[in-house]
């Protein structure tokens, strides 16, 4: 377990090498670059956020024509392929297709602007439905809708709300406008909604007709300069093109596919641009030099050195962080404790003087998961699945890559004590033999015991393997105290507890009644337990006498002892929220009875059989789902709270080198 140490680093160069120098430290990745020193009247900054913004914008595009593609023309992937990861590419191979960036840009605004055309036409269409749906009424009528008349008359074409019967509209007609004569009305259409109809009469009628219609809620159609027949066909005619154009533009844009790998390039050449460009802003830069400075690992400084030697004429210098210095945090474990390295990331990085808890949580993490999930046939699911995705997929993100070798030692550790607790998709060997062999002799024997059968026995092992993971924690923050030079803090702080909590519990186990009560099988000499119980008094003197010793008021320092003391209740709540694994055993256990029990129901029978496959199935995907979740969740808990509260405070900054951050192409760097 170790926090790999940093060195500062400041590289001088000439100006004309900024360009291979910055690429070739973006693609070692081993460089966090820090913003370089103030401006005098030698050294300044360059401002290229407009560049980085171009070039961010060009990735964008890129990536938007990409999305559309895979839109229109999806690409079919076996497992293996989408496992494949990101596509490697040499250095020479990386230059060479950098070249075809700029035709590949012009495909890309082809095929946003082809997106873009299509859009603009299938917008259209819902405007052309609607007004073919306001002319289906008016179909059966021969004249234009926008005539309104002749030389002696003038018609009237419009709706009226409601289904309105023809003797209705005289009425009204007659009603409102009494004095007009020889007025001359047809229904077109009715509908529950309205009414369609045709008005004629003399030009010295028409405003007291029209009159009239107002009062009626006449209103008037969509106006056409030929009959309703002829523009619905036209309608029709516009969008059968609109629709014709857009499955041109598709086509189009599905003939731009055989171009879809050189425009994932782009999308990958133009954000490593950006972040190149973010880190040239960073940079002090005279007429014809640069400098950089940054941190690197201690352990990449010779390796980096040497690179930059050989090719270029540069100056590079390393130094030890200052104590003010806010070093980025670097973690480097072997694979059985990196691979819970997110899940101390996820708390925080240890900060300046701590130690790598890595090797020390992993120890405990895949116990207290194994212990909670605990099924043999749930853990070789998770050890087999994660083991084969470990294999298949070689060039996963590195967080991605751990948190799967961390399931793939939680598998392990689940099926050890699936075994060690009989327990193999729960019962499930016993009720296919009964139900379906009619053998119920045959089972799975648990190595050690069944939780279900002696929870007491097993609540015991949990308080055991709860207070063993706590005093591994103050035995960590021993370590610190003597590593930090700062001996006697660790023997008030961690020896006087190992006495009070420890000595307290051998003393209960030296009672007869206790052992007896938590089902023990052995009970310490009541001698013994006399001494041990001394040791605890002692401890917690002990702890009275130093637990305020920050102040120098001796009373002060008593009564901050005595609150010190009164800690030993968090110490109890710690080791009872270890009944927790306890609770989640038994969960994942009798979830996967209840299930194997409903499948078994019907019996031997084929229809028994359907039945059983189908409810083992579900169930026990959902079982595992839920209680793997549950395990995680839980675990994390215990190591966050219980156990890092006894050592662990964090607060460390990750280590964000300069790298390529590319999404479907990994460059690979000659070594």
């Amino acid at each position: 377990m170790a926090v790999l140490p940093m060195k500062r680093v400041l590289i001088c160069a000439l100006k004309k090498d900024r360009k291979p120098i910055l690429e070739l430290l973006q693609r070692m990745s081993v460089v966090q670059v820090e913003s370089s020193g103030p401006e005098d009247e030698v050294f300044a900054k360059q401002d290229r956020s407009e560049a980085k913004t171009a070039f961010q914008k060009n990735a964008d595009t890129a990536q938007k024509a990409l999305e559309l593609l895979d839109f229109y023309v999806p690409q079919k992937k076996t497992l293996a392929e989408k496992a494949k990861g990101r596509q490697q590419v040499s250095v020479e191979a990386y230059e060479k297709q950098t070249q075809k960036r700029d035709e590949t840009m012009q495909v890309c605004r082809k095929i946003l602007a082809l997106e873009k055309e299509r859009a603009e036409n299938a917008a259209k269409i819902p405007k052309l439905d609607s007004q073919m749906v306001s002319l289906e009424p008016w179909l059966s009528y021969d004249l234009p809708l926008d005539c309104d008349g002749t030389g002696k008359t003038t018609i009237f074409t419009g709706t009226l709300p409601n289904e309105v019967k023809l003797e209705e509209v005289y009425r009204q007609l007659g009603e409102h406008a009494p004095q007009a004569e020889g007025v001359d009305a047809e229904v077109i259409s009715s509908s529950q909604e309205q009414t369609c109809i045709f008005v004629v009469c003399s030009n010295k009628d028409a405003p007291a007709v029209q009159g009239a219609l107002r009062k009626m809620e006449f209103a008037k159609p969509p106006l056409t300069a030929v009959n309703p027949q002829q523009a619905m066909k036209e309608l029709q005619q516009q969008k059968a093109e609109l629709q014709k154009n857009m499955d041109s533009f598709v086509q189009q844009i599905k003939d731009c596919a055989a171009q879809r790998a050189d425009i994932a390039f782009a999308v990958d050449y133009f954000h490593v641009r950006a972040e190149k460009y973010d880190v040239i802003s960073q940079l002090s830069q005279s007429q014809r030099t640069f400098v950089l400075e940054g941190y690197i690992p201690a352990q990449n400084t010779q390796k980096l050195e040497a690179r930059l030697e050989t090719s270029f004429d540069v100056v590079v210098e390393y130094a030890d962080p200052g104590e003010k210095d806010d070093v980025p945090v670097l973690l480097k474990n072997n694979g059985f404790a990196e691979a819970v390295e997110p899940v101390v990331e996820s708390y925080s990085l240890p900060s300046k003087g701590e130690l790598d808890p890595s090797m020390l949580v992993a120890c405990s993490y895949y116990v207290l998961f194994g212990m909670m999930l605990s099924d043999a046939a749930y853990g070789l699911i998770m050890l087999i699945g994660s083991a084969v995705c470990l294999k298949k997929m070689k060039d996963m993100s590195d967080s991605l890559r751990k948190t799967l070798k961390m399931f793939f030692y939680c598998g392990i550790s689940t099926t050890v004590f699936g075994f060690l607790f009989g327990s193999f998709f729960g019962d499930a060997v016993n009720v296919i033999a009964t139900t379906f062999f009619n053998r119920p002799d045959i089972k799975l024997a648990p190595l050690w015991f069944e939780p279900i059968n002696k929870p007491m026995k097993m609540l015991v092992f949990c308080f055991a393997v709860g207070i063993l993971h706590l005093f591994v924690g103050l035995g960590a923050k021993l370590y610190m105290c003597i590593k930090n030079g700062h001996p006697l803090d660790g023997v008030f702080d961690v020896i006087f507890w190992y006495m009070l909590v420890g000595g307290g519990i051998a003393f209960l186990l030296s009672l007869s009644q206790f052992t007896t009560m938590m089902g023990i099988s052995f009970t310490i000499p009541a001698k013994a337990g006399k001494v041990i119980g001394i040791i605890a008094l002692l401890g917690a003197l002990g702890i009275v006498l130093t637990g305020g010793r920050e102040s120098r008021n001796w009373g002060k320092r008593i009564l901050k002892g005595l609150y010190s003391v009164y800690g030993i209740t968090s110490y109890l709540s710690d080791i009872l929220s270890y009944s927790r694994l306890l609770a989640l055993g038994l969960a994942t256990s009798v979830i996967a009875t209840v299930f194997n029990k409903m499948g078994s129901m019907i019996g031997n029978s084929p229809a028994g059989v359907i039945v059983f496959i189908l409810v083992f199935l579900i169930g026990h995907t959902l079982n595992l789902a839920i209680n793997a979740l549950g395990a995680y969740v839980h675990t994390n808990r215990l190591e966050y709270v219980e156990f890092f509260g006894k050592f662990y405070e964090g607060g460390g900054k990750k280590f964000e080198p300069f790298a390529a951050h590319t999404k479907y192409y990994k460059i690979e760097e000659d070594n």
